[in-house]
């Protein structure tokens, strides 16, 4: 593996958890805790907290026609995704055993806590359920698939891609064959350490 890119990719990791520490240093801020999952505020700050609580009939009221017309059109996409979580858990049982892979955990991707705050509707918190769930079950499907990646083919493109997955980086170099043929069997046993947070593994290939 090339040392520079090594040592950038040490400096990407090192900028993520000063981001992750900040941004936990924000959230402690607002006080709340964890409890059995769910987040609970202190008193007063529920009571500030709801002053900015819109009711759900005001929030239909201002509400444009168009957003409620497409709203359906929006939730349509519900089924695809209750499909595609079932998919991923299913496949990730049945084949990553197999072959070694390890399981990426599904509540590492799928959070539901925004339903917790008191300054949201109804709507607002079945907004947020959807979209806590359509992009979990998204973020859930693209890690499972570059663990497969990673086991099967574990080369970088030609073409310049946007938003890679965190795996990507340490992929062989596309026209490498010699570090392919050599490195495969070795990177497909590193799954063991997050680049970048979470359950997401690092890879190190030679």
């Amino acid at each position: 593996m090339n040392t520079h890119l090594d040592d950038l990719l040490a400096r990407m990791q090192h900028l993520e958890a000063e981001l992750e520490a900040e941004l936990a240093r924000r959230r402690g801020e607002i006080e709340f805790v964890i409890e059995n999952r769910r987040v609970k505020f202190a008193q007063e700050v529920m009571h500030l907290q709801r002053q900015h609580k819109v009711g759900m009939w005001r929030y239909l009221a201002q509400s444009s026609l168009a957003a409620v017309l497409t709203a359906p059109v929006i939730y349509a996409g519900f089924i695809a995704f209750v499909v595609m979580d079932l998919f991923v858990t299913v496949y990730q049982a049945v084949c990553f055993p197999v072959y070694g892979i390890p399981k990426a955990r599904r509540s590492d991707y799928i959070v539901f806590d925004r339903t917790d705050l008191p300054y949201l509707n109804v709507i607002e918190k079945l907004n947020c359920f959807y979209c806590s769930y359509g992009n979990g079950v998204a973020a859930y499907l693209r890690e499972a698939a570059a663990r497969t990646e990673q086991y099967w083919c574990p080369i970088k493109h030609a073409r310049r891609m946007v938003a890679t997955h965190d795996r990507y980086p340490r992929f062989f170099e596309y026209g490498d064959a010699q570090a392919y043929r050599e490195g495969l069997e070795r990177l497909r046993q590193r799954y063991d350490t997050a680049p970048s947070g979470g359950d997401t593994a690092d890879v190190d290939a030679p």
